[in-house]
């Protein structure tokens, strides 16, 4: 939970940097299970528009930690545009993020790994 709460109280709209695959993944595990039960929810009760808000809330934390994340792996943000070529490009983008991070300084910065270690 702390993945997520740090994206979206000190990194909300932070696009420089890196971000270890954890980060990226943790931050997206809990976004999806919230926007399960915010979906949930919002069925039940009758404010569908509740599940609107709420992506609409985590668009630019989503961007950010996800260009921090290829940053990691030295390919710009922009590459997350790749989602738009069906289906290889989701493909293409998860591997990216699966992708171990560059040893050492990169054009984005040192290493996350060197640096919590």
């Amino acid at each position: 939970m702390n993945w997520f709460l740090d994206a979206l109280k000190n990194k909300y709209a932070t696009f420089d940097g890196r971000a270890r695959r954890e980060e990226f993944w943790m931050f997206t595990l809990i976004s999806i299970i919230i926007s399960i039960v915010v979906g949930i929810v919002a069925k039940t009760i009758g404010l569908e528009f509740l599940s609107f808000v709420y992506s609409l809330a985590v668009l630019v934390p989503s961007l950010a930690v996800g260009a921090r994340r290829l940053h990691d792996i030295n390919r710009s943000g922009w590459w997350q545009l790749i989602v738009l070529v069906p289906i290889i490009g989701i493909i293409v983008l998860i591997v990216w993020c699966a992708t171990d991070s560059d040893t050492g300084s990169n054009l984005y910065g040192e290493n996350p790994k060197a640096i919590s270690a």
